[in-house]
């Protein structure tokens, strides 16, 4: 059982089972990887009398050890999947440690760290640079700039001559009111035609025939029934006269 699922774990590089045999198959498939790490016929036969399998054998030589070659150990992890529904044993995922990416750390970069005597400069050198850049750098000469006085011409204003507005008297006209002439409203009598009701024709329900299917199933069915009904009564009688007998 256990060269089995070290055979199914180098193929698939994870499978599924119970916490114990997780922890069992971990103890059994661990030194055949590391037997695995130098590829010599001896290791190969070592591996082949264990496993029984010649592409897992193939397979571990080929890839696994090349990915596995630089770890000391621990090439698997278990990691438990909680209780399995029918009968609550703990379940669990043996996998190849490099072979999950997720749980793979990431290579950090060497940090280099630069040594704060060589940055730092003497206070002669900084001094001799502000000198330097002060006697190069000439005073800007910035003319006054004249602004000539803005003449301003006084605005003449014309007197505003105001015409006297004329009122002339409103004329109002007496409103002629003419008197409303209302006409009789003529009502027409509303004529009611009889309604005429026609006697609805019941149609004759037309049976689909899929209900008349399932009528034959069942009809089949109690038909069945009665049948088996009978042979039992049969069967009983049949064993009454032999116990009377």
């Amino acid at each position: 059982m256990l060269a089995n699922m070290a055979c199914s774990l180098i193929e698939h590089k994870r499978i599924n089972t119970t916490l114990a045999k997780a922890k069992a198959l971990k103890q059994f498939i661990e030194p055949i990887i590391t037997k695995s790490k130098s590829d010599t016929t001896h290791n190969r036969r070592i591996v082949f009398s264990r496993i029984r399998q010649k592409a897992a054998v193939a397979e571990l030589f080929r890839n696994v050890s090349a990915k596995i070659g630089d770890r000391p150990g621990g090439y698997t992890r278990i990691i438990k999947l909680g209780n399995r529904l029918g009968d609550n044993a703990e379940m669990a995922m043996v996998e190849l440690v490099d072979y999950n990416d997720s749980y793979v750390p990431k290579k950090k970069k060497p940090s280099t760290r630069r040594s704060k005597r060589g940055s730092k400069k003497s206070d002669d050198q900084v001094k001799d640079q502000i000198e330097e850049v002060l006697t190069e750098e000439a005073p800007a000469e910035e003319a006054p700039a004249e602004e000539a006085p803005a003449e301003e011409a006084p605005a003449e204003e014309a007197p505003v001559e105001e015409a006297p507005a004329e009122e002339a008297p409103a004329e109002e006209a007496p409103a002629e009111e003419a008197p409303a002439e209302e006409a009789p409203a003529e009502e027409a009598p509303a004529e009611e035609a009889p309604a005429e009701e026609a006697p609805a024709e019941e149609a004759p329900a037309e049976e689909a025939p899929e209900l008349l299917l399932k009528k034959l199933l069942l009809r089949k069915l109690l038909l069945k029934k009665l049948l088996l009904r009978k042979h039992l009564l049969k069967k009983k009688k049949m064993i009454k006269n032999k116990t009377w007998k």
